[in-house]
């Protein structure tokens, strides 16, 4: 007959206080900080703003490479930010937090 295991479950303060500053640091203003380099990116993907072979390199090559890295890291925060609000209210209801 096979033995039934339980899972261990564990929230130290430690784990509670990590959930709520990486909350914090997601929430607070990361993911405001790519927009802004997106935003600031684009300006200067315009040839109207910035032009020459520094520029034109920019634009098709270094611009694009460096908008798909801040889009995927744009939406693993924001998958992240899902996964700390089930971690958190797991942790929190499992070892009794607030």
């Amino acid at each position: 007959m096979e033995e039934l295991r339980m899972s261990r479950v564990l929230s130290t303060e430690e784990a509670k206080s990590a959930i709520r500053q990486i909350q914090a640091i997601v929430t607070g203003g990361l993911t405001d900080q790519i927009s802004q380099l997106d935003t600031q990116g684009q300006k200067l993907s315009q040839p109207d703003n910035w032009d020459g072979p520094l520029a034109a390199t920019f634009r098709s090559s270094t611009w694009p490479e460096t908008k798909a890295a801040l889009d995927k890291a744009k939406q693993e925060l924001d998958d992240l930010r899902g996964q700390l609000e089930k971690i958190s209210t797991n942790i929190f209801s499992a070892g009794g937090g607030s």
